[in-house]
């Protein structure tokens, strides 16, 4: 409880700070100067995450194209490996029925 008081405290005499040094003229410049800073940053910030953002998006359709090749593959695999049991199996079976 006791540092949620000093927390509230500093906070409140942050922005009293604040308003008494954008009183200034000086003080005013500094506190323009310092938010422009900080939009610059968070400016840039947002820059490098939609960056980060479109390369995991590439990454990510690239393997979604590469999952479906894969699976589209197998399943080739799949229907030929079933397609070559099938004419074993009969094979298998005409030659069982040309014995008897």
């Amino acid at each position: 409880m006791k540092n949620a008081l000093w927390f509230v405290l500093g906070v409140a005499g942050g922005f009293v700070a604040a308003h008494v040094v954008n009183k200034d003229p000086r003080g005013h410049e500094m506190l323009a100067e310092v938010d422009a800073r900080i939009s610059e940053f968070a400016d840039r910030i947002g820059d490098a995450y939609r960056e980060q953002e479109a390369r995991i998006e590439g990454l990510a359709a690239d393997v979604k194209g590469v999952a479906s090749d894969v699976l589209d593959s197998a399943a080739d695999a799949a229907s030929d490996a079933a397609d070559a049991a099938r004419d074993a199996v009969a094979k298998a079976k005409n030659a069982a029925d040309s014995s008897h």
